[in-house]
């Protein structure tokens, strides 16, 4: 399980990937992936993520509220079912754009 940001400074993008179960295991490492990238756009892919819990929902969440004030856009994309499902049940499709 692991956490990893792909920067593109000249576009002003970042692409953080995770692998595994999306929890609190990984805070620490998701938080380092955007912390002082204010006007950076963001995608998170969760395309190898089988299991997302109330921890992973607070840490989108947490980086939701830290990147509100700025201009950047954070995507979610490549979800599994089951993934999408409870970001569909939490109506995260309110706060961010999940493709």
């Amino acid at each position: 399980m692991s956490v990893s940001a792909e920067v593109d400074s000249c576009s002003r993008t970042v692409t953080i990937s995770v692998v595994g179960t999306f929890g609190f295991n990984l805070v620490h490492q998701f938080r380092r992936c955007y912390v002082d990238k204010r006007e950076y756009q963001f995608t998170i892919d969760l395309r190898k993520v089988d299991y997302i819990d109330s921890a992973g929902l607070g840490m989108l969440l947490n980086m939701h509220n830290y990147l509100e004030q700025s201009d950047g856009d954070i995507r979610i994309t490549n979800t599994l079912p089951q993934v999408r499902k409870v970001l569909s049940i939490s109506r995260f499709d309110k706060k961010f754009e999940i493709e």
